[in-house]
């Protein structure tokens, strides 16, 4: 498959110093209000990489549910590989693709587990049947059939029934990545994009731009 002649050339803005707000937080919010007034499909998905003890990295897809001057929120099982990297090396990179806005949101920082009030007050929140199935999920362990995954979620379903709180998972909670550098990339024609990063430099935020 030849994917060479694939391209685009992007041209729906810019991105310059008097653009930016005094803080990276602030203007991260601001591109996500612009993404959600844009209609675009879940623009709170980012993707979460982490790295093992030995050094190798993965990445994948979970979904924002939370931000603010102290970080980032995601959720998950403290028991998949994701939970189980972040506990070996707390340091992690977030990425947020807006492709649609030709831009995307580059974080890196250290994650933190949050609290059981907060997990507990998020869990709530959920709809019952995602109530149910972080009970019937071992996340990333290994599962024999489509079956199985019925049959455990199906013994929740019974555990629990249709009414009354479900309780949180032992093994399930959340994280708060608190960023050291945030890049805001903005797609330009002829690929001199705009590439504008926040870092942080004790208790304030330094910005620099970067060669695309």
């Amino acid at each position: 498959m030849d994917l060479s002649g694939l391209r685009e050339e992007y041209g729906r803005g810019g991105l310059d110093l008097p653009d930016l707000a005094d803080d990276p937080i602030e203007m991260f919010e601001r591109w996500l209000q612009q993404s959600l007034d844009a209609g675009l499909h879940e623009p709170n998905a980012m993707v979460v990489s982490t790295v093992s003890r030995d050094g190798r990295p993965s990445s994948r897809t979970v979904l924002l549910k939370g931000v603010g001057p102290a970080g980032f929120v995601f959720y998950t099982n403290h028991a998949s590989r994701k939970g189980e990297e972040l506990a070996a090396n707390p340091r992690c990179a977030l990425l947020f693709p807006w492709y649609a806005l030709e831009r995307q949101v580059r974080v890196e920082g250290v994650a933190t587990t949050l609290d059981d009030a907060e997990v507990e007050a998020y869990f709530r929140s959920r709809p019952r049947g995602a109530q149910l199935g972080a009970w019937a999920s071992a996340q990333s362990s290994r599962v024999d059939s489509r079956a199985a995954l019925a049959e455990a979620y199906a013994r929740a379903h019974e555990r629990f029934g249709d009414d009354g709180p479900v309780p949180v998972p032992p093994t399930w909670g959340g994280y708060r990545v608190a960023p050291e550098a945030v890049e805001f990339w903005q797609g330009r024609p002829s690929r001199m994009h705009d590439r504008l990063v926040y870092r942080r430099d004790g208790e304030r935020w330094v910005v620099e731009r970067l060669a695309p």
